[in-house]
């Protein structure tokens, strides 16, 4: 008798749902994405690709992919506010990737969200899709939208970001914490710069706000900016609000030439609050399970929030590879128990806003290779 594939519904068609819709096909479970938004957009953002999440993407087969669209920089620097000092410096280029068996790739979000969605089959993503409600039933998960659709699902993944429905149903409603500081960040063609090269990729540490800069695109035509800065009244968390020119400029009008040429050459910006959580108690109800910031927001101080997701996908992934529908709590329970010490550490340790800004040992977060990490043994699992 043929085994009926595992269904799975997946909440979210961000980067961590795209990952992990992508891994489980991989290993053939049938999966359904649903996403709130009518279409995909581009926000002027980039990101950065350590080598720990270039490796769950190269068993997807998009390494290569990712390598032509990305800036590769030879270093990271992290310099003084005003004068520019170097406080610390840590090489990337060759020198990473031979250390860690992966390169450090710099990109736009949009970019890396684009590959990821060209691996996913269309018909899989339901697009203007807003999860209002779930129910468990004995046998699966019952799925309820804000368009009257409904659906079926073995089980279901929550990777639906920090204001996770999926969450609040699970362990009820909780506002995230504001950290009283805002983001800002574009990204422009780097021809605004008049000829002024900046750092392949740069962290300028002030007293109390800093700014990291560095290129998202091969040649080094595009570049991106990022801030933390304290703005303690302010709270909207929306990815395309717009942020003041003028405000930016004077929240960094002592900094160093290079970033006032940066800041000035800049368009326009975006702005956005930057919170957090605390570890969560649990990240699973039995058919249902959290992923990414869903669980484990983070503070953007490591470059690690998508990079994490990436992992919870290929971790999850191979914790049901072989499972049954009545296996699945078990499953998901197993993927916890491996994840949750890592996500909750770099957690805390981002919290802190103090990495690479002194020589740094990195191996234990670079190093991880989610396909390989060994799993928790299913008999940590008993609650």
């Amino acid at each position: 008798m043929t085994r009926r594939k595992l269904s799975i519904a997946i909440i979210g068609a961000g980067i961590g749902g795209l990952t992990t819709a992508s891994a489980l096909l991989r290993f053939g479970i049938e999966v359904q994405i649903y996403e709130q938004a009518s279409r995909f957009t581009r926000i002027g953002a980039g990101i950065q690709q350590t080598p720990n999440a270039i490796k769950v993407l190269r068993v997807l087969g998009l390494e290569e992919q990712l390598r032509r669209v990305a800036f590769r920089p030879l270093t990271s620097l992290n310099q003084e506010w005003d004068t520019g000092a170097l406080t610390n410096e840590y090489p990337l280029g060759d020198e990473i990737e031979q250390r860690f068996g992966a390169p450090h790739l710099l990109l736009h979000r949009g970019d890396l969200h684009d590959v990821l969605a060209a691996i996913v089959p269309r018909q899989v993503i339901r697009l203007n899709h807003k999860l209002v409600g779930v129910e468990q039933t004995r046998t699966g998960v019952r799925l309820f939208f804000a368009n009257g659709a409904r659906a079926l699902a073995d089980a279901l993944v929550g990777a639906d970001g920090i204001h996770s429905l999926v969450r609040e149903i699970m362990l009820g409603a909780e506002k995230p914490r504001f950290t009283g500081r805002v983001a800002y960040r574009t990204t422009y063609p780097a021809s605004r710069l008049g000829g002024l090269t900046v750092g392949d990729n740069t962290k300028w540490w002030g007293p109390d706000r800093h700014i990291v800069v560095y290129y998202v695109r091969p040649h080094r035509e595009e570049i991106y900016f990022v801030t933390s800065t304290p703005e303690p009244e302010f709270e909207v968390e929306s990815w395309s609000a717009k942020g003041d020119l003028e405000t930016l400029r004077e929240a960094y009008a002592g900094f160093h030439p290079h970033v006032g040429a940066v800041i000035t050459a800049c368009p326009e910006v975006h702005k956005w609050a930057l919170v957090e959580r605390d570890p969560l108690p649990r990240w699973s109800e039995g058919r249902v399970v959290l992923l990414g910031d869903a669980c484990h927001p983070m503070t953007p101080y490591m470059a690690q929030g998508a990079a994490t997701a990436m992992e919870d996908a290929a971790v999850l992934s191979r914790c049901l590879d072989r499972i049954d529908a009545d296996g699945v709590a078990e499953a998901f329970r197993r993927y916890e128990q491996t994840r949750r010490p890592r996500t909750s550490q770099i957690q805390l340790t981002s919290r802190q806003n103090t990495w690479m800004r002194a020589r740094t040992d990195p191996d234990w977060v670079y190093g991880y290779d989610a396909w390989q990490e060994p799993l928790a043994s299913p008999s940590a699992n008993a609650s």
